[in-house]
Formats: C-alpha cells, structure tokens, sequence
C-alpha cells in the first residue's frame, strides 16, 4: 500500500506540459504542479500558495457557510464572497421596507454590520496524508464490509489523537475514490456580520436567463466581516468581539486581465465524477438527468408566475427560485456538453484500450462488473432522483411532513430526545414559514405530483399511494392539513409527545407525506446504497487499476469539498463552428441588455448615470470599464465566492460561474470548451466605490499595480 501511494502522488513518467484541468491538492504542489503553474505564468513557488510555518495564500482563504468560498481582503477580517453565496443572508435582512435585495445594503459605519446567526466560515490549518495509518490492517483478506469497518475504526483513532488546538477541528476526507486520505485541521469562526451587497439589479444581473451563459455582465459579489474574541480565536456573536487579524490577505491588483494571463483559483469545490465509466455516463444523461431536469422545469414554470405577480412572493421565493433553476440550467447544458464532447463515446474507447491491457489480470471483468451494477442500480436511482426532487427539494409541504417524521421517528429514543428535536425543528420551522405561501405550494404539489406517479417506477410508489386522485387530495390537504402555517404547525407539536405522535397522524397532509418518507427510508434507500456500496468498491478497484495500467497518464483527484487549486489562464473559446467568445465583458454590455423595469435586466439609474459619464474611476481600462473574464481553471459547485489569484499572489477576480457548453466538467473536462467564469475585481471595486460610495470599505483594501 505505501508503494501504490507513492504512485498516486508521483505519477511516474508525466511529460511536464502546462496542465489545463485539475483540482490539486495544496500541500502537493511541489515538483509537477509547481512546473506546471511556472510553464502558464505564475511567478509564485508551491511554499507562498499553501504554508503551515509562514503565511501562504491558504491563510486568506475560508470555507464559506459550509457551501462556498471566501477570501480575507484586508487586515481587518473584510471578505469577499459571490452575491449568490451571501443572498440568504441579504434576504433574512430584507423586508418591504427595507428591501435590501432590491436595493443593496451598505454599511458605512462598522456598528452599522449585521450578524448572522449560525453562519460560519473555517480555514484550513494543515494538510497531512494518512493513508499509511488509514489503510493499517486493512488486508485482502477481509470482505468489503470489514475493510471499511476497519478503515473507519481507523478514522476514528486518527482524529481523536491528531494533534491540534483545543479550538480546531479535525476531519479525513478519501481522495481517489477511497485509494488515498488525508487529514485536514480547521479553524471556525461564529460571528460573521454583513458588511455590504450590491443591489440584485447588479448582483443578480441577467438572474436565470444569464446563468452558465456568456457573455456575463454579472457583479456577482458581497462583503462580510470575520469577527474574534480578544485574542482573536473563534467566537460565537458577542458586540465585544473584534475584526479579525488574519495571517495573510490579498491586496487587490487593479492592473486588470488580458488573454494568456496566468489564474489561479483557491477553494472548496463541491463534488466530480471524473473517472466514471461509461455506463454510468450513459444512464446519468439519458436516464436520471432528463426526469429531474423536467421536475424543475415543472416547479419553476409555476413559482415564476407567481413572483411576476406579487412582490411578497417575489422576496419569499427569489433564493428558491434560484436554487431551484441553477441546477435545472446545469443538468441540461452538462447533457449538451457530454454529447457535443463525444465524452460517453471518449470513455468507452478508453476502456477498450483499458480491457487489451489488462486480458488475464484480477481487473479483466470491472468493467462487465460496471456493466450489470448499472442495470441493476438503475430503476432505485430513478426513484431516489425522483423522491428528492419531489418530496424533499420541490414541493414544500412534503418537506415539512419529511421534518415531521424524523421527528417522529425520534420519539422511539425517549422524550428527552423527542424534546430537544421539537425545539430544533419549531426553530428551523420558524424561517421556513417566513418564505412560505400556501398557494404557490398547492400549485406545485398538485404538477408535481403528477408527475411523480407518472414516472416513479411501480416498484418504489408505496402500496397505500396507488390510483391516488392527485386533483382530490391536493385539494384535501390544503384545505385542511395544518401543514400550511407556522401558527397551525406550532398547535399540531404542542402537547406532550404521545400527543404531539397521535395528533400528527391524524393530518391528512402529514399522512400522505408519511408515506412517502417510509418508502424512502424502508425501500428506495436500503436497495440504493446496498448496490451502490458495491459500485463503490469495483470504483475503488477501477481507479487503481486506471491509474497502473495509464501510469503515464494524469489523474487528479476528484473534488469532496476540500480545499483545492486550479490553475490556468484568461481565455476566450469557440462553443461552436464559427463562433468565438473573447474573454472579457465590459459596463457596455449591460446597457446592451438593459430592460427597463425587468427583474432580471433592470439597470439603476445610478448606475446608468456612471456609465453615461464614464465615470469609472481608476477602474478602467482604455476607457471602458471590465465587468466579467473567462478563464480555463477547472471549477464546479463550491468554487462559487473562489479567489481568482494572478500570477503574483493578488486578487484578480472572483469566480462565480461556468459557461453552458463546459458543465459537463464534473463528468468531464474539455480544455476546448470547459471556461469558468469570474467578476472583474475592478468592477467589485468600482460598484463598491463610486456606486455606492463605501469609502470606509475602499480605505482599508491594499491595491497594487504588479505589471507596472
């Protein structure tokens, strides 16, 4: 085992050439990666990117919110996030009166900073490989079951006794489909307060209609400040506490992007699934993508008729609206990717070649192995896709009866448990309602509904669900199920927990949704994970194979929302045959686009006042002021709020986004069409300055000038 770890970090035999594509681990830049990054531009060494003894670049990046990135721009705790990242915490702020989604929010004295109760940011302290220590005592011998008993025994071990601060926290995430660890010390900071956001007219420029497109015209960016105790550790809201002094933050450069400048992306890329084989591939674009892609289609065509008709309903579902379209947006241009691409037919040549060599070996059936898995896993991963776009992501009702029976299923721990999770549950219950209206949720239940009984296969509809008359009970449940408020909600869980049990399954809503949820949980989850444990282990075997049989091939490790590098350059593409994108957009553009009074490309009056003068400030450039930049880093979810890093170590940018034809990266990348997606800083800088006028913000930013 230590040998093959030395080969997943070495890969012997590489040709250095300037790598397009790759989330490297930070820790492992020396050597190969560092060429690599010298060989597109980079005038930094692997020690000032990621440092455990000085200050590196990692020291001013976070994990925002468990979901996103973040960077440290000033001495002071300032960060830098995307808009998207930071809006359910504008829209808690918001109400008709103070509509800071509407109209932005400045806050031009620190007193004037808004908290955010339990939002978190967390830095990454070190990075170490444990896989020696993970993989002891883990031999062929044992079954699959034991080996990963054992490893997690040793998980275990490793964290209790890993050594760290009273403060910090350790985990161990898997790389290479479970073939490698590594442990990783963080750090959590509690009070994290608003500082500033532009309104959604520039943050959510070109909203739906824009998103994975390009060209971009998005200002996609908000500002909270890290807030400390007195010796500056992690501390839960206290008006005492002060801005964070953190060991490194990016000066700004205000030079700007040209075409073959050098970027590098820092962050928490969420999840890819690059070495897949093409069965999968397959089954993921003509199977399970089409039925969530018309799932959503289904529930935004419903929401967005009611938020272009009522401002209330506009601010309750603007961040579900969101949610809800960007994966639906992404399903369908991931799907033209991979068939544009050839990526299923890539693979499958590739296993070809991958079964010549390896004819009389103990990997010569995997991929027959692969072959009858994804047969078999295919109807309970339709149904499971099925379930969570439906019960748990779409329709909302059933996703309070979905809280609702885990809170019964509580119950069977005692009423000390059962308490604790019912004060949990009115508390999250509490802002759920807040976003709440009963008429767009009927609308959505009754369509989706339909759907579901439509195409769930047979097998995973629960038996008391058959010929159910959706129009009739729709109509029963909203009529009513106490379900449908907050102020019904609270009287159905007051009592004792007999009670509270005996009142709820008495709800005709809380029954319906109660049916569903035991099917999940007795049926569609035991028969998923059943087959797909043993898909993960021929993977596991699969990418060891890949990587022995290809040793002079590159493989990265797939994204698990650790922290990650992608490395590359400013540039444009071709999507398609006589078509070119240059790489940068320009304030011109969002004029081009402008539509008065519309939601998505409505401009301020300010900000077209700017753009009328050329007021731009020392944040233009040749006269026009940059908006947006494509570059060829290698990004998905989680990258949202990354730092965009030239060549020097200072920001450039902010990432955001992926262009339509390159989602397909997660399964796939294509140095060809594959482009993320950045904010020009100096445009974050500009709308920051002379838009809203932040100066106390501006002042305690450093801009440099590297090119000159």
């Amino acid at each position: 085992m230590i040998k093959y770890i030395k080969v997943l970090i070495l890969f012997v035999g590489v040709t250095v050439f300037a790598q397009q594509g790759g989330m490297w681990i930070p820790s492992q830049l020396e050597g190969m990666n560092e060429k690599e990054m010298t060989a597109l531009g980079s005038k930094m060494t692997a020690k000032e990117v990621y440092d455990i003894d000085k200050p590196s670049l990692k020291d001013a990046i976070v994990h925002f919110n468990g979901g996103c990135t973040a960077e440290v721009i000033s001495k002071k705790g300032l960060l830098l996030t995307n808009h998207h990242c930071g809006f359910g915490a504008i829209q808690s702020h918001s109400t008709t009166e103070h509509d800071y989604l509407t109209d932005g929010f400045w806050a031009m004295k620190a007193k004037d900073e808004l908290a955010n109760p339990g939002m978190v940011v967390t830095f990454i302290k070190r990075i170490d490989d444990v896989s020696v220590q993970v993989f002891d005592g883990v031999v062929k011998s044992l079954s699959d079951k034991e080996k990963r008993d054992k490893i997690s025994q040793n998980i275990n071990k490793i964290v209790k006794s890993a050594k760290k601060e009273t403060w910090q926290e350790a985990k161990i995430k898997s790389f290479y489909n479970g073939n490698q660890y590594f442990i990783f010390i963080t750090e959590t900071f509690k009070d994290i307060r608003l500082v500033g956001a532009p309104p959604s007219s520039i943050g959510k420029f070109g909203a739906d209609t824009d998103n994975w497109m390009w060209p971009r015209h998005s200002g996609d960016f908000s500002l909270f400040r890290i807030y400390a105790d007195k010796d500056n550790k992690p501390a839960v809201f206290n008006k005492k506490n002060k801005p964070y002094k953190p060991k490194h933050h990016l000066p700004v450069s205000l030079d700007g992007v040209e075409e073959g400048d050098f970027t590098l992306v820092f962050g928490f890329p969420g999840s890819t699934n690059e070495y897949l084989p093409s069965v999968a591939l397959d089954q993921i674009v003509h199977v399970l993508n089409p039925k969530k892609i018309a799932i959503r289609d289904a529930a935004l065509k419903i929401v967005d008729k009611y938020m272009r008709n009522d401002k209330q309903i506009k601010i309750q579902y603007a961040s579900k609206f969101a949610g809800i379209a960007n994966y639906w947006k992404k399903w369908i241009g991931e799907n033209q990717g991979i068939e544009r691409s050839g990526a299923i037919e890539k693979k499958q040549q590739m296993e070809n070649a991958f079964a010549e060599k390896v004819k009389g070996t103990e990997n010569e059936n995997l991929l027959s192995e692969f072959n009858t898995l994804y047969k078999e896993v295919e109807n309970v991963a339709l149904a499971r896709d099925i379930w969570v776009e439906t019960v748990y992501r779409n329709v909302e009702l059933l996703n309070a009866s979905f809280r609702l029976y885990q809170l019964e299923r509580s119950s069977s721990k005692g009423e000390e448990t059962f308490n604790k999770q019912r004060t949990a549950l009115l508390k999250k219950y509490d802002g759920f309602y807040k976003n709440y209206n009963a008429r767009v949720d009927k609308d959505v239940f009754e369509k989706l509904m339909s759907m579901y009984f439509k195409n769930n296969p047979e097998k995973y509809t629960p038996n008391g669900l058959a010929n159910t008359d959706v129009k009739a009970i729709t109509e029963a449940i909203f009529s009513n199920s106490s379900l449908v408020s907050l102020e019904k909600m609270t009287s159905l869980l007051n009592g004792s927990m007999e009670d509270v049990v005996k009142k709820i399954n008495k709800d005709i809503g809380y029954s319906f949704g109660k049916q569903l949820a035991e099917s999940f949980y007795k049926t569609i989850n035991p028969d998923y994970f059943k087959i797909n444990n043993q898909i993960a282990a021929v993977q596991k075997k699969y990418m060891k194979a890949l990587m022995s049989t290809f040793p002079e091939d590159r493989f990265f490790p797939d994204a698990n929302s650790t922290l990650r590098v992608t490395y590359g350059q400013v540039k444009g593409y071709s999507p398609k045959d006589a078509v070119y994108y240059q790489p940068v957009s320009y304030l011109k553009g969002i004029k081009e686009k402008y539509k008065p009074n519309d939601y998505e490309f409505d401009v301020s009056p300010k900000l077209l006042s700017l753009y009328k003068d050329k007021d731009f400030g020392c944040y233009a450039d040749n006269g026009k002021l940059p908006v947006n930049f494509l570059g060829t880093n290698h990004t998905t979810g989680g990258n949202s709020g990354s730092p965009v890093i030239d060549a020097h170590g200072n920001l450039i940018g902010l990432n955001f986004d992926r262009v339509w034809e390159g989602t397909m990266s997660d399964y796939n990348y294509d140095p060809e069409i594959c482009r993320n997606i950045m904010v020009d800083a100096r445009y974050i800088m500009f709308v920051i300055d002379k838009y809203a006028g932040a100066k106390r913000i501006i002042k305690e930013i450093d801009f440099v000038h590297p090119k000159k």
